[in-house]
């Protein structure tokens, strides 16, 4: 029994003289670790007979408990005396002048963004959006582009490995699969745009880039006709441009998805015209495969790719400038934080 008490006493002095953490986290290993004093004690109850076994098994726990309560307890003191030692030789001198640091700033693109949907939720639009990966009837077949319809080749469109059932699989080449997810799952009327990055087999260049961003819209009921979408475009246009008599003109065009269709140009510097968009009335095969009744409902659908209207309005020239990273051009054409609509 002194043989216990002995050691309870001398390692409960050692712990208590310990004056860093280091040395006290190598005094618990020393006590408590695999090849520890506790622990080889431990062990040799194996040699015993039950009885003695039984007692100093319970005397053992008995300092095991103590010891640890008491390394945990000299931890914390160690702790708040290191903790306290820092506080006073790490003033901070007022004094000094503040560290300086660069703000960050919203991109041109997304700007651009907020600005196109504040304008059109002024209009009654909401914001849609879909997978960037999509099957082949979203992004081809429901939009009543034939099999043999150029945009499928592959020069033109990434196409990943077929799903399961052989369904092509492709990286979307528009956002027109999002209105015909909305289609499918809801009722007319519908009023939505759709936002998003859209990716075509292209090159690297001053105007193109095989990732970018388009904004669709989709207007569905009973009584929407061309003239609606004449005038959405127009107001939009005006007031993303800041030009109340901006001057549009609507050119006959042909896209699969609608009928009639229709490439719009604005009279931009210089009095040239300049195209933006395509657009016109949902084609009613495209109705037909989203299960609405073409005679019985109609509306209007249009497309205008992002990076072409902001460069538009922020005279940039070189498409690639919008994706290089440079903090000088951001810094330049980013804007302040407090200007997100």
């Amino acid at each position: 029994m002194a043989t216990m008490q002995q050691l309870k006493y001398q390692l409960l002095d050692d712990i208590k003289k310990t004056v860093a953490l280091q040395n006290l986290e190598e005094l618990r290993v020393s006590i408590l670790g695999k090849k520890g004093t506790l622990t080889l004690l431990m062990k040799e109850l194996a040699q015993e007979e039950p009885e003695e076994r039984r007692r100093r098994g319970a005397e053992l726990n008995t300092l095991k408990e103590a010891l640890t309560i008491a390394l945990d307890q000299k931890k914390r003191q160690l702790e708040d005396e290191d903790l306290n030692h820092r506080l006073a030789s790490e003033a901070l001198d007022v004094s000094l002048p503040s560290r300086s640091f660069l703000q960050g700033k919203i991109h041109l693109l997304s700007r651009t963004l907020d600005q196109m949907i504040h304008i059109f939720g002024q209009m009654g639009f909401v914001v849609a959006e879909g997978p960037d990966i999509e099957e082949d009837f979203y992004n081809f077949t429901a939009l009543n582009m034939a099999p043999e319809h150029p945009a499928r080749e592959e020069q033109d469109t990434f196409y990943l490995p077929s799903a399961a059932d052989g369904q092509p699989i492709v990286l979307r080449t528009h956002t027109s699969p999002v209105q015909i997810r909305t289609l499918l799952k809801e009722k007319p009327p519908i009023r939505i745009i759709a936002p998003g990055r859209t990716y075509r087999s292209d090159s690297l260049d001053a105007t193109h880039a095989p990732m970018f961003h388009q904004i669709e819209g989709l207007v569905v009921d009973t009584k929407t006709h061309m003239g609606h979408l004449k005038g959405c475009l127009e107001e939009f246009f005006r007031l993303f441009f800041e030009n109340p008599s901006l001057k549009l003109r609507f050119r006959p065009g042909y896209f699969p998805f609608t009928e009639p269709s229709a490439e719009v140009d604005i009279l931009w510097k210089n009095d040239s015209w300049l195209e933006l968009l395509g657009c016109g009335m949902v084609h009613p095969n495209v109705l037909r495969n989203c299960k609405i009744d073409p005679e019985v409902y109609q509306g209007f659908a249009f497309g205008m790719g992002i990076e072409r209207i902001a460069m538009l309005k922020y005279g940039i020239e070189d498409l690639r400038l919008l994706f290089e990273s440079d903090l000088r051009w951001l810094s330049h054409y980013g804007f302040p934080p407090e200007t997100r609509e």
